[in-house]
């Protein structure tokens, strides 16, 4: 069954250029990865300024996104890149589920 992640980040009006460079990365790296099905990602300002982005990883399978997990914190390894610092030096907030679809 197809598993599909979703993250929503809050992000301050002054981290949007450093997140969504970042955000870009990501997303061009995960394409390359077996079992992945397809992404998106929207945005909105908030009334306090923010802009809120939610991110959408449609994956095959629950085995297919464990791997890829497992894949891209490799890769966030290999350049040195820790999500957590950059998230909490930025003040940005996240909240991430894994969801499936309803048939």
């Amino acid at each position: 069954m197809r598993q599909i992640l979703i993250d929503k980040f809050i992000v301050p009006e002054n981290a949007v250029e450093e997140f969504t460079q970042r955000m870009n990365y990501n997303r061009n790296f995960i394409k390359n990865i077996s079992g992945f099905v397809q992404d998106a990602a929207y945005k909105r300002t908030d009334d306090k300024g923010n802009t809120v982005v939610v991110t959408i990883a449609i994956w095959e399978s629950e085995e297919v996104i464990k791997k890829a997990k497992e894949a891209v914190q490799t890769e966030y390894a290999k350049i040195g890149f820790r999500p957590d610092e950059m998230l909490k030096r930025l003040n940005i907030t996240l909240e991430r589920g894994t969801y499936t679809e309803i048939v």
